[in-house]
């Protein structure tokens, strides 16, 4: 029984291949002067386009038109039946027209096939004109809809319009704007449901407006967990010292919910290897709460760097929890190289701020620690920017 179905779905497969190659191939047989690129095995194959064919028209049209592949086009093809192209040819026209490339299309198509057969003027290009209405680029705009294709699924009386009001209501547009293209599924599931309440229960305990508008451009997925599951992230940023009246409580809401909470656990197993207590991390989760769900080989090579390296203690590096999300490539080490030169040519000692080393802009760096040194160490600068390395100076 397996068998026999295996080779019904090699057939299907194949007359599928044929049927995609069948348009490009009867120009080479017929002398078509553009030149196909496609082999004569490929060819030949189309010779042998099955009856069984006949009624794949929506494959057909899934390969070659919107670029999916002969297994995705099958997928697709059970969520969408094409008897013409007309309707669908006006669906890609109309994504085409704002803004979205080939690819994005494939990848809308793959996800939600049933675009295909939506109404183009009265279903689809109200939603595209109105997210288009916002400050919104046509390139963000298609990376956002190839991300999240049911956005032209929902309601727009009824589901997008009283979200976006919601939002304004106290967000600025330019926010609006980051919150669809951070959380579009906010328009999917609207707001009433979790949003309204877990903002209630912020107010409640005190947390000031302008914390809440973070939190909602920023953080939207927090607001958007179930109440219960809420309350208790809530209690536990609480319970862990912060207060909901400053930011950095909306930092550690986000970097305590849902897949990032797996990310902070894995961060305190690492830096407790480098020598971290408890309550060197808490002290530095509560400073700093983003920097807790950088990536596990961030966390091991800016640790690396600075204590290995540059021989500073663990602990010190607790205290400035900031530099663990800094960029290693654009700001720790080409600093960390400047400093190691004056280090060993002894123009300065190792009880440096590492606050005050790592966080300055770039210009008062420059000032501080390169420029006023280029006249005993000439190649600095060039240190600085990784052209030389450390020993050759």
């Amino acid at each position: 029984m397996i068998q026999l179905c295996n080779l019904k779905t090699f057939r299907l497969v194949h007359s599928i291949f044929s049927c995609t190659f069948a348009s490009k191939t009867s120009r080479v047989l017929v002398g078509d002067p553009k030149h196909s690129h496609f082999s004569l095995q490929s060819q030949l194959l189309c010779r042998h386009i099955t009856s069984e064919n006949k009624h794949n028209f929506t494959v057909t049209y899934l390969i070659n038109t919107c670029g999916l592949s002969p297994e995705g086009a099958i997928l697709a093809s059970k969520w969408v039946k094409l008897k013409s192209p007309e309707r669908a040819d006006s669906v890609l026209e109309l994504l085409r027209n704002h803004g979205a490339s080939q690819t994005q299309i494939s990848k809308l198509i793959r996800s939600h096939p049933q675009l295909l057969s939506a109404d183009p003027e009265k279903t689809l290009l109200p939603k595209l004109e109105f997210f288009s209405s916002l400050e919104i680029s046509k390139v963000d705009f298609a990376k956002t809809l190839a991300f999240n294709p049911h956005l032209l699924s929902v309601s727009l009386r009824n589901q997008i319009l009283p979200t976006y009001n919601f939002l304004r209501s106290m967000l600025s547009e330019k926010n609006v704007v980051a919150v669809l293209k951070r959380n579009s599924s906010i328009f999917l599931e609207g707001h009433c449901k979790h949003v309204v309440p877990n903002i209630g229960l912020l107010r409640e305990l005190g947390m000031p407006q302008p914390c809440i508008s973070f939190l909602l451009t920023s953080g939207t997925r927090v607001l958007m967990v179930n109440s219960e599951n809420f309350g208790q992230l809530v209690s536990e940023v609480k319970e862990m010292g912060f207060n909901l009246k400053k930011s950095t409580s909306v930092n550690a809401l986000c970097a305590l919910c849902g897949k990032n909470k797996l990310v902070w656990n894995r961060s305190r197993e690492v830096l407790k290897t480098w020598g971290w207590s408890e309550d060197d991390f808490l002290s530095a989760f509560r400073k700093n709460p983003r920097c807790m769900i950088v990536s596990e080989k961030k966390l091991m090579q800016v640790m690396d760097l600075l204590v290995n390296k540059m021989g500073w203690s663990s602990g010190r590096i607790a205290k400035y929890p900031v530099v663990l999300s800094l960029s290693l490539e654009r700001r720790l080490i080409p600093r960390c190289s400047v400093v190691k030169v004056l280090l060993l040519k002894g123009f300065t000692n190792e009880n440096l701020n590492l606050g005050s080393l790592l966080k300055r802009t770039e210009k008062q760096f420059l000032e501080i620690f390169v420029n006023r040194y280029l006249g005993e160490v000439p190649e600095l600068l060039n240190v600085y920017q990784g052209k030389v390395d450390i020993q050759d100076v």
